[in-house]
């Protein structure tokens, strides 16, 4: 995917430098409308350019999506009541352990979904894991007794499911962009599956995918 679109900026950049080059050549030749021409079809095409480069650094971190996969392995242990310890194991090798508070536990993720037009350059549906949490069943302990949430997703210097929200030009781009959760008891010892679906996040306790 990335190498898909680190050819078309470079393709980008290069179109804007033989532009540029048309717009010296004509300006020299004292032809005023063909550098304008040149010029403006220069600044196209480095503008495409940068929107390549911006999807590029803005989707690391983000793992494309083409059907039902597993985002992470998650070995719950109960501690106390209304407490437990969520060991996260993620399909990159890193390892995660989070002290939790709650009857359940629950985590959420990012979706991004681009259009047709897009998936020409290789881009499919995307998502990322943002954050974990516990969850109480009962809403008067969700008020008022601890709270604790800690973020999966990895800082980066752009992220385009906030660049999306930001930047309504981005609708020509991204088809849908919304969170997905799930969540299930914490209360046994079990390993638990989380996998994301073009429908959304889901968690299924080890075993299951076979039945």
């Amino acid at each position: 995917m990335s190498n898909t679109l680190i050819t078309a900026a470079i393709l980008c950049g290069l179109v804007g430098l033989i532009c540029l080059g048309g717009a010296v050549w004509t300006l020299s030749k004292r032809k005023l409308i063909g550098t304008v021409f040149f010029v403006l079809l220069a600044i196209i095409a480095f503008l495409k350019a940068a929107l390549f480069v911006v999807i590029i650094v803005s989707i690391q971190g983000y793992h494309t999506l083409i059907k039902e996969e597993l985002a992470a392995t998650v070995k719950i242990e109960p501690e106390g009541p209304q407490r437990f310890t969520a060991r996260f194991v993620l399909p990159d090798g890193r390892e995660e352990v989070f002290s939790l508070a709650g009857d359940q536990f629950y985590v959420d993720a990012h979706i991004l979904k681009w259009k047709p037009i897009v998936n020409i350059l290789g881009l499919h549906t995307v998502y990322e894991l943002d954050r974990v949490s516990g969850r109480y069943i009962n809403i008067d302990d969700e008020r008022n007794k601890p709270r604790t949430v800690f973020e999966l997703s990895r800082k980066k210097p752009l992220d385009l499911f906030d660049l999306r929200r930001r930047f309504a030009i981005l609708s020509r781009l991204v088809d849908a962009e919304y969170g997905s959760a799930s969540f299930v008891g914490s209360t046994q010892t079990e390993e638990l599956r989380v996998l994301v679906s073009t429908t959304g996040l889901l968690i299924r306790r080890a075993g299951q995918e076979n039945r």
